[in-house]
């Protein structure tokens, strides 16, 4: 074999390995990082003022009649759970994180839990998104009375956190 041969092999392994290999998502279970996010009035709200409570937190879309669903879906529950200390949270983010956008919905969806804006690098700090991650829309983060990270979407889609029986199952044993 050539010398020319062998690097390019060798750097068709290198290119296929480069290709092959990305980040891990973010570990579960993991100590919850920090999120500011501001509320429909431009108010800071930090997601750690929450403490104490399992908190289901949405990071949507506003144009996304899934996103609008699983807010329902999110807030039927926090309804029924939300005595036993279940706390929502909705976080808009991307075109429509404004405080306009977020009033609209949550009146449309006549939400009974706090909804908010960030930035989509907020978003992606928080989740422990890599730059080549695809990140599915809505993403579902759960967090236990203590601050850890139970649940997350991450970027291998998990559809049991958007079913309501399931996550239902999931926060009550959280809640126990």
């Amino acid at each position: 074999m050539t010398n020319r041969k062998s690097k390019s092999i060798l750097v068709a392994i290198l290119l296929m390995l480069a290709v092959s290999w990305s980040p891990a998502a973010a570990p579960v279970p993991r100590r919850s990082p920090e999120l500011k996010f501001f509320d429909a009035a431009g108010r800071e709200v930090l997601l750690s003022s929450f403490k104490g409570k399992v908190v289901v937190v949405e990071f949507l879309f506003v144009r996304s009649q899934h996103c609008m669903s699983v807010a329902q879906t999110i807030n039927r529950l926090n309804g029924e759970l939300g005595p036993h200390g279940l706390q929502a949270i909705g976080v808009v983010f991307g075109p429509d994180g404004n405080g306009a956008a977020v009033s609209r919905v949550a009146q449309a969806l006549q939400l009974s839990y706090p909804l908010g804006y960030t930035t989509a690098s907020q978003v992606d700090a928080f989740l422990g998104r890599q730059g080549n991650e695809t990140l599915n829309i809505p993403q579902i983060v759960v967090i236990d009375r203590t601050g850890m990270i139970r649940a997350q979407n991450g970027v291998r889609y998990d559809p049991d956190l958007e079913n309501e029986e399931s996550l239902r199952r999931l926060l009550n044993g959280l809640l126990r």
